[in-house]
C-alpha cells in the first residue's frame, strides 16, 4: 500500500504555543503606571514647590535654581553626549574596509546583530551618558552661581599672592571643569577603543600591526587631550595646598612648600610632554615615546609626589619642626583668626579677688540678674502647669530673651505653645489636618530671682497649687501677662513653629462658613475652646481638582481628593519648621540650630540666624562644624546643605531671617555688609535680601549673638588666642572648652545673662553669650569670655576675654565636685533620696562678681512616683573664692555664703527678703516668741523646723498647696530670726542664727523661687 501511494508525507512540525496578547498589555500596561507614578511623583513635587516660593515672594528663587539647573544639566549632559557620539561615529568611519579572516576577535557575530541597530544604540549610550553627566552639571549650581557672581575679598593669600576671592569663588568650578573634561576624554576613549575593537581596527589576536593607523590617531589624540587635563589638574592642586588639612596646620607646611608643590609643578611638565608626544603619534603611528612618558609621568607620581615629601618631612621637618614649621604656623594663626573674625578679640588679665564683705545689699544687687530658671530642666513645668491642654506641647530646650518690664529690662524664660499631634484626642485625619492646626500664644517665665512684693500672682498661683518655684511673665491666669502688657499685646495663633505639624488644611469656601479650627479661648473667658479660621495668604492655594490631585500625591494622601473640608477657599500650610523655611528660602545659608521667638510689632516672630561658610579660606584651620557646636544642650544635625562636607574653615553670620509664627513669611535681613560670600548670593540671587536698614527698632532689640557662631568661635579660639608661633606649637597655653560636670563626654553650653567687666569702672550690665576656658587636659579655670549680645548696642560683637592666672581658680568641674562633697549640700539633698524625688542640676554659671568670680548653681527636686510631676527649684548652690553658700533662694545662699567666711551678714538695705515674703499667700502669722533673744531665736528655728517636717509630709503626698504654705510658714519664721540676728541682740543670738539659716535648708524641701 505504502509502496503504491509513495512514502508518507512528514509529520506536520508542532506549532509554537501563541504569544498571549493579554499577557503583553498587562506589561505593558503595568509599565506605563510606574513610570506615570513616578512621574507624577516627581512633577508634584515640582509642581508644589513652585507654588511654595510664589506665595512666599521667592518665586525668583525658584526660577534663579530651576533655570540654572536645566541650563547646566543641558550644557553637560550634551557635551558629553555629542564628544562621545562622535568619537563613536568617527571610530566607525576609520573601521578597516576589510576584516582578515576568519574573524580573529569572534566580533562578526556581535557587529552582525548590531548592524540595523547601531545608530539607536549610539542615541542610547549617548543618552544615558547625557543623563548622568548632566545630573552631575546640574548638582554644581551653587558652585557655578559662586564663580559666576564671586568678587574680591580685598585680601591676598602669603603663598601665591592671589585675593582669597579666586580660592573660594574660581578655584572650586575650574577644578569642576578640569574633573568633567577628564571624565569626557576618558569615556570617549573607552567608546572610541570598543568600537575600534569591535570593527577590526584594534586586533589583539592577530600577529604583527594590532592596531590601524586610524585607530592608533584617534586614541593618541584622545590620550594626549586626558594628560593635558590632568597637567591642568596638576596645576589647580597647587592652590588647594592652601586649604588642605594636614597633621599640624591646614594650609601650606614646610613640606607642602618646599616638597610637594615643586613635585606638583614638575608633573605638570611632565603631562604636557606627554600630551605633545601623543599628539605627535597621530603621525609617527609609533607607542614607544607615548608609553615612556607615561611611565615617566606615573613614576614621578610616585616618586616626587609621595616618596620624596615623605623624606622630607623625616629628615628635614621632624627633627627640627618648631624651627621648620614657624613661619607657615604664623600664616595659619593668622588666617584664622581673620576667617573665624577673632583679630579683634580683646584679651585682659584678671586677677580675681574674691573677698566677701557683710553687706548682703551690695552682693544681692550685684547678683540680682542671675538667671536660675534653667531653660532645659523647667520644660515639664511649663508644660504641666502652662501648656493648657494636652495638644499642645513646648520645645525641647527653652529660648532666653530679654524684655523691657515696667522700665526694666528683664532677662525671660520663653516657651511657644505649639501644637502637639500626638495628644490630638481622636487621630483622623479631619481632626489631625483641619481641626487642630495651630499652637496658641507665649509661656514666659523670668529668668532670674526676685523677692517680689506683689502678692497678686503668689496668691493666685497658692491657690491654684500650681506654684513650681517660678514666676511667670506670660502664662494662663490673668495675673500672669507682664509680657502681654510690656508689649502691647501681640496676635497668639502659632501656625508655623518647630513642632508643627506636616501640614494642616485651612481656609473656608465662603465668608459665612462656619469655623473648623480650634483655637484656645483668650484670658477670661468662660468658653473651653473657640473656633477660628485661618486668614493669612498660607502656603499654596488647593481649591482646584488638579491642586488636590498635586498634593494628594504628594503627601500620599487621598481624602485631599474625597474631603469636603478641601474646597475651593483651602489653603495648604506645609514646610513649617522656621529653620526649613529659611533654609528653602535661602539655599545657599547654614543656618543656627536654634530658632528663638520674639514679640515684634504685634507678631510672634521667629528669629534665625543665617552663616556664610565656606571650606576654601586660605590657611585657615579646617574642622567639623558638628564637632565644634556640640555640647549638653546640642541637637541631631544633618550636616550642610551648602558644602559637601561638615568642615568648614570661613564664617560669618550674614543673615537674619524672620519667619512670622501665623502667616510663615520669611524675610531675609542683610546683617554682616562686608561679607564678600554675602555679596556673591545677592548677586545671584537679586532682590530677596532686604537691606539692614530696613530691620525695625523693635525687632534689633531682640536681635542676639547666634549661638551656633559663639561656639566656633571660642573652639577655635582656645587654641588660637595664642599668637606666637613657638607658644602654639608647643601648647603650653593652649585652653579647651570645659565638659559638662552632668553630661558627660559633651562640652559645657554658653549661656546668655546680664554681665559687667570687671576690669572697667562704672561700666553697665550688658546682654551677653559666655562661656568659660579651661587649660587643655586640666580642671581650673583659664579664661572667662563674654561676646555682646545687644544689637542695638555698639559693642554688640565686641568678644571678651578675662584670662585667669594659672592653678588659682578652680573650673566647673572642680567645683562641681566640691558642691557635691561639701556636708551642707550633701545633708540637704539626703533627703530627696528618702522621699522618691531625685536632684536635677541646673546650669552651673560662672559670673564676674565685685572683684572675684562666683559660681551659681539652681538645684531641683523631681518626684519620680508620678507622670504628672515636674522639677521644683529646692535650693540655690553659690561658691565665692572658698565659700560655698547654700539657701532657697539665690539671697539666702548669698547670706550663707557671707556667713561661711565667718562674717555676719548685714541685711540691712536689703528691701525685704524671704522673711518679707513669709506673710504673703494668706498665712497666719504665727504665735510671736517673748523671753530674751537668744530664746526668742531657739523658739522660732524650732516652730520653722516642725514647718519644714510638714513641708516634706505634703511634697511626698503631693498636695502641693499644703507643701507651699508650709513651706512659707517656715520662711516667715526663719525670717524673724534673721531679724533679731541682725539687730545686734548679743553673740550668742548671732551664732543662733547663723546655725539656724544654715540647718534649715538642710532639712527644709524648698521655697517658692519667687522668679528662679
Amino acid at each position: 500500500m505504502s509502496e503504491t501511494l509513495g512514502p508518507e508525507p512528514p509529520a506536520p512540525a508542532p506549532q509554537a504555543p501563541a504569544t498571549n496578547g493579554r499577557s503583553r498589555a498587562l506589561v505593558i500596561t503595568a509599565g506605563v503606571l510606574i513610570a506615570l507614578f513616578f512621574g507624577l511623583t516627581t512633577f508634584s513635587g515640582f509642581y508644589t514647590d513652585r507654588m511654595w516660593y510664589r506665595s512666599g515672594g521667592f518665586g525668583s528663587v525658584f526660577s534663579t535654581m530651576l533655570w540654572t539647573r536645566v541650563a547646566l544639566f543641558a550644557v553637560f549632559g550634551l557635551v558629553m553626549a555629542v564628544v562621545v557620539a562622535v568619537n563613536v561615529m568617527v571610530a566607525y568611519r576609520l573601521r578597516p574596509m576589510f576584516v582578515g579572516m576568519p574573524d580573529a576577535n569572534g566580533m562578526g557575530r556581535y557587529r552582525d546583530a548590531i548592524s540595523p541597530i547601531r545608530r539607536w544604540v549610539v542615541l542610547g549610550i549617548a543618552a544615558v551618558l547625557a543623563v548622568f553627566s548632566g545630573t552631575s552639571g546640574a548638582g554644581a549650581w551653587r558652585t557655578y552661581l559662586l564663580w559666576r557672581n564671586g568678587s574680591d575679598f580685598g585680601t591676598e593669600d602669603a603663598q601665591f599672592g592671589r585675593d582669597i576671592g579666586f580660592f573660594v569663588f574660581d578655584l572650586p568650578w575650574l577644578h569642576f571643569m578640569v574633573d568633567f573634561a577628564m571624565a569626557v576624554f576618558v569615556v570617549s576613549l573607552l567608546a572610541a577603543a570598543l568600537t575600534h575593537y569591535l570593527y577590526g581596527g584594534i586586533s589583539l589576536q592577530t600577529p604583527g600591526d594590532r592596531m590601524s593607523g586610524a585607530a592608533q590617531a584617534q586614541l593618541s589624540l584622545l590620550l594626549g587631550l586626558f594628560v593635558l587635563a590632568k597637567g591642568a589638574d596638576y596645576w589647580l592642586d597647587r592652590f588647594d595646598l592652601v586649604s588642605q588639612a594636614g597633621g599640624l596646620i591646614t594650609g601650606i607646611t614646610y613640606t607642602d612648600d618646599n616638597a610637594v608643590l615643586p613635585a606638583k609643578n614638575i608633573l605638570l611638565g611632565i603631562s604636557i610632554i606627554c600630551a605633545v608626544l601623543f599628539f605627535l603619534n597621530v603621525w609617527r603611528r609609533t607607542w614607544m615615546l607615548p608609553s615612556v612618558g607615561i611611565a615617566l609621568l606615573a613614576l614621578s607620581a610616585i616618586l616626587l609626589g609621595v616618596i620624596w615629601p615623605g623624606i622630607v618631612q623625616q629628615f628635614q621637618v621632624n627633627p627640627s619642626e618648631p624651627n621648620r614649621e614657624r613661619d607657615y604656623i604664623a600664616r595659619n594663626i593668622e588666617a584664622t583668626r581673620a576667617a573665624y573674625d577673632l583679630t579683634d578679640v580683646e584679651v585682659e588679665q584678671y586677677t580675681p579677688d574674691a573677698t566677701l564683705g557683710s553687706s548682703l545689699a551690695q552682693l544681692d544687687g550685684e547678683t540680682k540678674s542671675i538667671p536660675l530658671v534653667d531653660p532645659q530642666v523647667v520644660r515639664p513645668a511649663f508644660e504641666q502647669t502652662q501648656q493648657v491642654r494636652s495638644y499642645y506641647s513646648v520645645a525641647d530646650v527653652l529660648d532666653v530673651d530679654r524684655y523691657d518690664i515696667d522700665g526694666t529690662e528683664r532677662a525671660l524664660v520663653l516657651g511657644v505653645r505649639e501644637l502637639n499631634p500626638a495628644g490630638v484626642p481622636d487621630q483622623n485625619w479631619s481632626n489631625l489636618a483641619t481641626v487642630y492646626t495651630h499652637g496658641n500664644g507665649i509661656i514666659a517665665a523670668y529668668a532670674n530671682q526676685r523677692d517680689r512684693t506683689d502678692s497678686e500672682q503668689i496668691d493666685t498661683e497658692a491657690d491654684s497649687g500650681e506654684d513650681v518655684g517660678i514666676e511667670w511673665a506670660q502664662g494662663t491666669q490673668s495675673s500672669e501677662q507682664d509680657l502681654q502688657d510690656a508689649t502691647g499685646g501681640f496676635e497668639q495663633q502659632v501656625y508655623y513653629g518647630e513642632q508643627s505639624p506636616t501640614y494642616s488644611v485651612v481656609g473656608k469656601a465662603e465668608e459665612g462658613d462656619e469655623d473648623i479650627e480650634l483655637n484656645l479661648p483668650t484670658v477670661g473667658s468662660e468658653d473651653d475652646s473657640t473656633l477660628t479660621t485661618f486668614t493669612g495668604d498660607g502656603d499654596a492655594p488647593v481649591g482646584s481638582v488638579f491642586n488636590k490631585l498635586m498634593f494628594a500625591i504628594k503627601f500620599g494622601e487621598p481624602n485631599f481628593l474625597l474631603s469636603d473640608r478641601v474646597n475651593s477657599g483651602s489653603k495648604v500650610l506645609y514646610d513649617r519648621n522656621p529653620s526649613q523655611r529659611v533654609e528653602k528660602a535661602a539655599p545657599w545659608l547654614t543656618v543656627d540650630s536654634d530658632p528663638y521667638p520674639a514679640v515684634v510689632d504685634g507678631r510672634i516672630l521667629w528669629i534665625v540666624d543665617g552663616y556664610t561658610v565656606t571650606d576654601r579660606y586660605p590657611g585657615s584651620e579646617r574642622e567639623s562644624f558638628d564637632e565644634m557646636t556640640d555640647d549638653a544642650l546640642a541637637t541631631e544635625t544633618t550636616g550642610l546643605q551648602t558644602l559637601p562636607t561638615d568642615e568648614i574653615n570661613y564664617m560669618r553670620n550674614a543673615v537674619k531671617a524672620t519667619v512670622d509664627a501665623y502667616t510663615g513669611q520669611v524675610t531675609l535681613y542683610e546683617w554682616d555688609t562686608e561679607d564678600p560670600i554675602l555679596k556673591a548670593w545677592q548677586g545671584a540671587f537679586p532682590g530677596t535680601v532686604e537691606p539692614r536698614e530696613e530691620i525695625s527698632d523693635e525687632l534689633l532689640d531682640h536681635l542676639r549673638y547666634p549661638e551656633d557662631l559663639f561656639k566656633v568661635q571660642r573652639y577655635q579660639f582656645a587654641r588660637y588666642h595664642v599668637t606666637d608661633p613657638g607658644d602654639w606649637y608647643q601648647s603650653n597655653d593652649r585652653w579647651e572648652v570645659p565638659e559638662d560636670p552632668d553630661v558627660s563626654g559633651t562640652f559645657q553650653p554658653p549661656y546668655r545673662v546680664f554681665v559687667d567687666n570687671p576690669l572697667v569702672a562704672g561700666n553697665d550690665e550688658k546682654f551677653a553669650l559666655t562661656s568659660v576656658y579651661v587649660p587643655y587636659k586640666k580642671n581650673n579655670l583659664a579664661s572667662f569670655v563674654s561676646v555682646n549680645s545687644d544689637a542695638a548696642s555698639d559693642e554688640y560683637g565686641d568678644m571678651s576675654v578675662l584670662q585667669l592666672p594659672n592653678e588659682q581658680t578652680p573650673g566647673p568641674a572642680l567645683v562641681a565636685n566640691q558642691f557635691s562633697s561639701d556636708q551642707d549640700v550633701a545633708d540637704a539633698l539626703a533627703q530627696f533620696n528618702r522621699s522618691g524625688a531625685r536632684v536635677l542640676r541646673g546650669n552651673l554659671l560662672t559670673l564676674p562678681v565685685n572683684d572675684g568670680l562666683m559660681y551659681v548653681q539652681p538645684v531641683y527636686a523631681l518626684r519620680e512616683l508620678s507622670d504628672a510631676s515636674f522639677p521644683i527649684l529646692r535650693y540655690v548652690l553659690t561658691k565665692y573664692g572658698d565659700n560655698i553658700g547654700l539657701g532657697t533662694t539665690l539671697r539666702d545662699s548669698l547670706e550663707d555664703l557671707i556667713r561661711s567666711s565667718g562674717i555676719t551678714p548685714d541685711t540691712s538695705g536689703t528691701g525685704g527678703g524671704k522673711g518679707d515674703k513669709g506673710d504673703q499667700g494668706g498665712q497666719t502669722d504665727p504665735e510671736a516668741p517673748s523671753g530674751p533673744v537668744s530664746e526668742q531665736i531657739d523658739d522660732l528655728l524650732a516652730q520653722a523646723e516642725a514647718a519644714f517636717e510638714a513641708a516634706d509630709k505634703a511634697f511626698a503626698d503631693g498636695d502641693l498647696g499644703a507643701y507651699q504654705d508650709s513651706v512659707k510658714e517656715a520662711q516667715d519664721l526663719i525670717g524673724q530670726a534673721l531679724e533679731l540676728s541682725s539687730a545686734g541682740s548679743g553673740s550668742s543670738a548671732g551664732e543662733g542664727a547663723g546655725d539656724g539659716s544654715t540647718d534649715a535648708p538642710s532639712d527644709s524641701p524648698t521655697e517658692d523661687s519667687s522668679g528662679g
